[in-house]
């Protein structure tokens, strides 16, 4: 649902066809009032994906959020382009969101990031996905190697991240339960410029062959030093084990 033109709630038979919904993509610039009237029916959505093409928010996607009672997926992307926020576009959703993050087994974030803005509802939010299997986000550099010791997800499957440090990814899997399949980073542009990016890059190929025996597709940048390469024909090993 991407565009509703009618209040098609009201109809008769909105809750017998609208109760077992299970999946709904909208995006913001739906009024408020249609996700009031959804949230009256729609208590079982499974998969919501919400484009926010507006850099306010809306009331409407919030309420929907709170009733939910089976939750499972969800995906934001930010499609605006603005220099600053007046406005906090994410509070109020990502709140209701926060309370069903226990019950969430994938999560998709692509948000506008904007350096002088306080993402700290992101930060709580990452902090409670305790079943979460797919975490997939855009930018992550709003938190630290310290708070990353506290994201401990023993199911996870898949971690996809465009914008985070190699130290901080290594202790994300560490942390992990030993059931990660996929671990994709950004390019390498970004890893090179860290100060410490040989040693770093040593301890994640150690990491990834301790804690992924599941390991199936794997970004992965490193200095063409001997050690690294000893390293590496570890983890090889340790793929060709599982084959």
């Amino acid at each position: 649902m991407k565009l509703i033109e009618h209040q098609i709630f009201y109809i008769p038979e909105a809750k017998n066809r609208l109760e077992s919904l299970c999946e709904l993509k909208c995006d913001t610039s739906i009024d408020p009032s249609y996700f009031y009237g959804l949230a009256r029916i729609c208590q079982y959505i499974q998969r919501l994906i919400i484009v926010n093409v507006v850099s306010k928010s809306n009331s409407g996607i919030a309420k929907l959020i709170e009733v939910q009672k089976n939750l499972k997926y969800f995906e934001w992307t930010d499609d605006f382009d603005v220099d600053y926020l007046t406005d906090d576009p994410y509070k109020e959703t990502f709140l209701e969101l926060e309370k069903k993050a226990g019950f969430l087994n994938h999560l998709k974030l692509s948000f506008l990031y904007i350096e002088s803005f306080n993402y700290i509802i992101m930060r709580r939010l990452l902090l409670k996905l305790h079943n979460i299997k797919t975490l997939k986000i855009n930018e992550l550099s709003f938190i630290n190697e310290s708070t990353s010791k506290t994201l401990v997800y023993n199911d996870l499957e898949i971690l996809n991240i465009d914008y985070i440090s190699i130290g901080e990814t290594s202790i994300i899997i560490e942390n992990s339960g030993g059931h990660l399949k996929e671990v994709s980073l950004k390019p390498h542009e970004f890893i090179y410029y860290q100060e410490y990016f040989s040693d770093e890059s040593l301890i994640f190929i150690r990491k990834i062959y301790e804690n992924c025996p599941s390991i199936e597709y794997l970004s992965l940048a490193f200095f063409p030093s001997r050690n690294h390469f000893i390293e590496f024909e570890k983890l090889l090993q340790k793929i060709e084990k599982k084959y």
